[in-house]
């Protein structure tokens, strides 16, 4: 199977040469030219365009940042598209824009959602959970591909499903995160060992995934994620006030770079 990846950045890059490691013949375009070299060591090809990447895959994984590098690609695609590809969107956006490019596809090309969760570590370590919405056969069909990189699939439901459920995880990590901030500039004025009580922590009731990768973990995307879940809330009426909350405190936090010995200093 012939596999295309648009998108060779910190979650794409791993992902392409664990693609190439498994023997998927797979090639790659970014709109930065200088990752080439990248890529190619990695065993993958590099594509002029998005279009002559399309016409030579049978699945397109699509890792880019925002809805509307999206909505600006996705037409270069279906005019070079393979009869039968499925175009997969592994990035965070808006369900409805998923939606949307499935509406637009050409006839026998298949439009589905596969988020992505557990960060850049586990892109490295090809141990992603993946949540894929699309009709099942297609899903199926895709298995293998994401099989490549992810040690989880989850089907959560038609296209812009997975975009739900990433938004469900993103809520909860970002939620995660600024709680884990808070309990440790707590005890941190108060002298503990914040290494010694952050192990005690993650073998608690207070365990979770932010608290066990601190020191890890970017919160470049916090407020993007966040601003989806604001979106989906609003357009159906939903109050969710914690998750407003959440999206201030991590517009704080931000700018700042987390040392065990200097929390809320």
């Amino acid at each position: 199977m012939n596999v295309g990846v648009i998108g060779a950045g910190r979650m794409g890059l791993p992902i392409i040469g664990h693609l190439a490691s498994k023997g998927f013949r797979t090639v790659v375009h970014d709109i930065d030219a200088g990752k080439r070299k990248a890529v190619e060591e990695r065993g993958a090809q590099w594509a002029a365009d998005n279009g002559a990447l399309a016409a030579a895959s049978d699945v397109v994984l699509v890792c880019v940042g925002y809805d509307e590098e999206l909505r600006a690609l996705f037409p270069q695609l279906a005019a070079k598209a393979r009869p039968g590809a499925i175009h997969a969107v592994l990035s965070t956006v808006d369900p409805k824009t998923v939606q949307a490019l499935v509406a637009s596809a050409p006839k026998g090309i298949s439009v589905v959602d596969a988020t992505m969760c557990r960060g850049g570590r586990a892109a490295d370590e090809a141990t992603l959970l993946c949540f894929v919405g699309g009709d099942a056969a297609t899903v199926e069909r895709l298995r293998p591909v994401l099989g490549a990189f992810a040690s989880d699939i989850v089907h959560t439901g038609p296209a812009g499903s997975a975009q739900v459920a990433k938004a469900a995880n993103n809520l909860i990590l970002w939620a995660c995160l600024v709680a884990d901030h808070e309990a440790l500039a707590l005890a941190s004025h108060f002298g503990l060992d914040l290494e010694k009580l952050r192990k005690a922590l993650e073998i608690s009731s207070a365990s979770n995934d932010a608290l066990e990768k601190w020191g890890t973990q970017t919160m470049a995307w916090a407020d993007d994620d966040m601003a989806i879940v604001a979106e989906m809330a609003r357009e159906h009426g939903l109050k969710l006030p914690q998750s407003e909350v959440t999206r201030e405190i991590c517009r704080s936090l931000k700018p700042r770079r987390y040392q065990l010995d200097k929390y809320g200093r």
